[in-house]
């Protein structure tokens, strides 16, 4: 097999703040990025993305990019503040307009849309009521979803609830260097994310009950992948398991995997988790369990790299290894991420196999120093052999029996890479934030061909 499986989607992804600027126009809300990002000091150079890749007034040109580079999907998100300006209330006519009109030259286009609810841009009016720690604040989210998906779900069939809870709650709400830049402890961090959890949800059965179509629903955790550096050794291989899905770290429990996906796919919480923290849930967490687990047709997972693996050392004892004992001087990117591509066969292999669900790998790329070049064109090489490389690792657990059904790559265009602003350039669109003009890197016309012939065009053997 040297291609994907039929019907593999092929896509790039994007999120509403990073790219959409036009944060005061046509009746849009504020969000906590916008608050955060005008606070000095806590965005590279104090920049915002009040304009960004201004992608609200240049839509149809960025659909336009996407079907000459042959998407088959585009994964994007809703800024829940430009449907409801106050977070609940009043719905924004000409909020929700915009995304119609995304949806319908997707169509045209030929690229199937993927619409995220959540990607971290909160309504600043709910956060000022308590944000995630408010109890009321999954109704909030699943009233907002059932709307969008009411108005949009005739012709969007695929929806994903939300993106990186790990991130948006330990970077947001303890580490404080995103939005809304809180610090708070262990026990409020525990409520938030059950409440995230519940929104999740609550919001799945809303989109299900207000869909005029059928539809197909995931959510997108961050992954922190376990690597395996002796995969002919079974014990390594099941501690690289274990290491992935334990809770070795109650401080930075919110950033794991077990915590949220456990509860979402499985039903329950990790034991060590409600033994350590389980007094700091509301009352209700343990009934409140079956309106968390509710069905799901995928699980999205954001993957970058492995910070390391498991190997049997000479003294035969099992160990972790980090990304520079194993490789001193490893490969990174320019955002100083190891690039290890093992780690989208082991990710996608151990989530398969644990929650048994298809797999869709809704963000993998890489922030490289890209620039456009004196003939006009922006030569991107690394970044077309990261992408090779981690798609040779996704096909071989496709070969080994993992379902995967879709890879978007992140992302779509360079833009507002939160805290480091435009400092870190992911696309495989250049945007020059001066006056916003679009080039295709490199890598956009490769993936073309590698779209085009559904992975054949990487010539992998496997």
């Amino acid at each position: 097999m040297n291609h994907f499986p039929q019907n593999f989607t092929w896509g790039a992804a994007t999120a509403s703040y990073q790219i959409e600027g036009a944060w005061q126009t046509d009746g849009k809300g504020p969000s906590v990025w916008d608050q955060m990002a005008h606070w000095p000091g806590k965005t590279y150079r104090g920049q915002t993305a009040d304009v960004g890749c201004d992608h609200y007034n240049r839509m149809e040109e960025d659909v336009d990019l996407m079907a000459e580079m042959g998407l088959k999907g585009y994964r994007f998100s809703i800024s829940w503040p430009r449907i409801f300006p106050e977070g609940t209330g009043p719905l924004n006519s000409k909020g929700l307009d915009f995304y119609e009109r995304l949806v319908d030259r997707l169509l045209a286009k030929g690229v199937e849309p993927w619409a995220t609810l959540f990607h971290w841009d909160y309504p600043l009016a709910l956060y000022h009521q308590g944000g995630w720690l408010n109890a009321d604040s999954p109704r909030w989210f699943a009233d907002y979803a059932a709307v969008v998906a009411e108005k949009l779900g005739d012709r969007v069939t695929h929806w994903i609830t939300l993106n990186e809870p790990q991130m948006f709650v330990g970077l947001g709400h303890h580490q404080g260097s995103h939005a809304p830049g809180l610090q708070l402890g262990l026990n409020d961090l525990a409520r938030i994310t059950h409440h995230v959890l519940l929104a999740h949800g609550t919001a799945v059965d809303a989109i299900r009950a207000k869909s005029p179509e059928p539809c197909r629903i995931g959510w997108a955790p961050n992954v922190g992948v376990s690597a395996v550096y002796d995969p002919d050794d079974p014990e390594v291989i099941e501690d690289a398991r274990q290491g992935m899905f334990g809770l070795h770290d109650l401080e930075g429990f919110a950033q794991g995997s077990a915590v949220w996906n456990d509860a979402a796919l499985l039903g329950h919480y990790p034991e060590a988790f409600v033994n350590a923290l389980g007094h700091a849930l509301p009352a209700s967490w343990e009934s409140d369990l079956a309106r968390i687990h509710r069905p799901v047709d995928f699980c999205g997972m954001n993957i970058y790299y492995a910070w390391g693996g498991h190997v049997r050392n000479d003294s035969g004892e099992i160990r972790y290894r980090d990304a520079e004992a194993a490789h001193p001087g490893y490969p990174a990117t320019r955002f100083n991420w190891p690039v290890t591509p093992e780690a989208l066969y082991w990710g996608p292999r151990f989530f398969h196999e644990r929650y048994g669900l298809p797999i869709v790998i809704t963000e993998n790329g890489m922030s490289g120093h890209d620039w456009v070049s004196l003939d006009g064109n922006v030569h991107d090489p690394a970044r077309i052999d990261f992408t090779a490389r981690y798609l040779a690792e996704l096909h071989r657990a496709a070969a080994d029996g993992v379902d995967v059904q879709g890879y978007f790559h992140w992302s779509l265009m360079d833009n507002f890479e939160w805290a480091e602003a435009t400092r870190q350039r992911f696309g495989l669109i250049h945007v020059d934030y001066r006056d916003g003009r679009r080039t295709l890197k490199d890598s956009a016309l490769w993936y073309r061909d590698v779209i085009a012939s559904n992975g054949a065009s990487l010539e992998l053997d496997i």
